[in-house]
């Protein structure tokens, strides 16, 4: 059987002497740091971690990795990817989902036109970016607010959008 990652967060970088790092959590919740983590550089196959401790600093969550017990071993992992395996994650409610559930999916506007699918998530500054693949492969980067987002429909699976006003003109317009 082959394993189904989900991507929690990104390891950011060291904070102190001691081999914490700071790290980009994705999820809402900070308790899945308690849960069985899987670390993976690049496309080189994960490995299992041991999370010795978890704190917050600034907002954001710092992890002491046992066996990384300097600054010059948290730097070594600067960039990496911390994963779940999916069936390790809590099951979601009725109203909930994860968001990689909705990769692939329709994405449409409140009128049922649709612009395209949902190609993948990015993360700059903290921000969570969908990036949506229209039918003629034009590239949109979409801020995943909640003021943005009007509805999901997980029979389509498609999700509704409301953008901020001119935000697809940027990237639609004829001749980009």
């Amino acid at each position: 059987m082959t394993e189904s990652w989900i991507h929690m967060g990104t390891l950011a970088r060291p904070h102190g002497i001691k081999g914490e790092i700071c790290i980009d959590w994705y999820a809402d919740s900070p308790l899945l740091l308690g849960m069985p983590l899987w670390l993976q550089r690049g496309k080189d196959e994960p490995r299992k971690v041991k999370i010795a401790a978890v704190r917050s600093h600034k907002e954001r969550p710092l992890l002491q990795i046992e066996g990384v017990a300097d600054r010059t071993a948290a730097e070594a992992l600067r960039g990496c990817q911390l994963l779940m395996r999916r069936e390790d994650l809590p099951e979601t409610d009725d109203d909930e989902m994860y968001l990689e559930d909705l990769l692939g999916c329709d994405v449409l506007l409140p009128d049922g036109s649709r612009i395209g699918r949902l190609d993948h998530f990015e993360y700059p500054a903290d921000l969570e970016m969908w990036v949506i693949m229209t039918d003629d492969d034009k590239e949109v980067l979409f801020p995943a607010r909640p003021e943005f987002i009007a509805g999901f429909d997980m029979d389509g699976p498609a999700v509704v959008i409301d953008p901020p006003e001119g935000l697809l003109d940027i990237y639609l317009a004829e001749g980009k």
